[in-house]
């Protein structure tokens, strides 16, 4: 079996400085960001609607702020309400870990409706723009999750080549690496898949219903081996929290595609 290697979850010390491995892969995300929304703005169906390199910047700005509220909020509200609600000051302390993806969705959400109101643009060209470049952001948080050795996996057979000893979990049998396994799922494959997807013009609201079913897919998957948080564990039908809120996503999603596509037609 392998073993955690337990990296130092500080990367590089400048004094009283200290800078973190899961800051970096924040920095990591947005940077990704920045370069893969201004490829796509060179697209045809993005030049013919006026974007420019000076929109995707804007968008870095606007998004960075309300992915980390939203996440770090939701993650309060979603996963651990009664700790945070008596410690509210933790909300801030963001370098502990503790993050949702689902909080950070709604909080990009919140920024590219005042972006897409700003600029007088439709709410779904916006995001159509932007979901194919989010997975690379996701895969990048998943290397922090690995690197700081949460979120680890459920019980695995020892005998399974990639099975890993967590010492952080407090036990030392094996276990799945669901950190790797979501990098793999909803960051590099689901950004494969929503790149080749998007690299045509698409009825407006295709690529963003594309992204929440690819994502609530993949990471209803994930969660069948990654362990359950054990504040919460298993709730109805034997499914996680993080299983209960993809439900809703690939719905809506569905339908975001199902009538963009018939009014695409139409």
């Amino acid at each position: 079996m392998l073993v955690h290697p337990q990296f130092d979850p500080v990367a590089l010390s400048l004094g009283p400085v200290q800078i973190h491995w899961y800051g970096l892969t924040y920095l990591a995300a947005f940077g990704l960001f920045l370069f893969l929304a201004g490829r796509r703005v060179q697209q045809p169906q993005y030049v013919h609607a006026g974007w420019t390199r000076r929109d995707v910047e804007d968008l870095l700005f606007w998004g960075v702020l309300d992915v980390v509220l939203g996440g770090r909020i939701g993650y309060a509200l979603f996963y651990k309400p009664g700790q945070y609600l008596a410690n509210p000051l933790e909300i801030l302390m963001v370098w502990k870990g503790g993050m949702s993806f689902h909080g950070g969705l709604l909080g990009v959400i919140a920024a590219m409706a005042l972006f897409a109101r700003s600029r007088k643009r439709s709410f779904l060209q916006v995001t159509d723009l932007i979901a194919p470049c989010v997975p690379t952001g996701l895969a990048s948080g998943r290397v922090g999750n690995f690197i700081n050795g949460e979120l680890w996996g459920r019980a695995a057979d020892p005998s399974l080549p990639w099975a890993m000893v967590f010492p952080q979990s407090g036990t030392m049998f094996a276990r799945h690496p669901s950190q790797i396994y979501q990098f793999l799922l909803e960051g590099l494959l689901l950004f494969a898949l929503l790149w080749w997807y998007g690299r045509k013009a698409r009825p407006t609201g295709q690529v963003s219903g594309a992204f929440l079913i690819g994502y609530g897919i993949f990471r209803y998957i994930a969660e069948y081996f990654r362990e359950p948080d054990s504040f919460l564990g298993l709730l109805a039908l034997n499914m996680s929290m993080g299983q209960w809120l993809c439900v809703p996503m690939v719905i809506a999603g569905a339908i975001m595609w199902t009538v963009a596509g018939r009014r695409g037609r139409a």
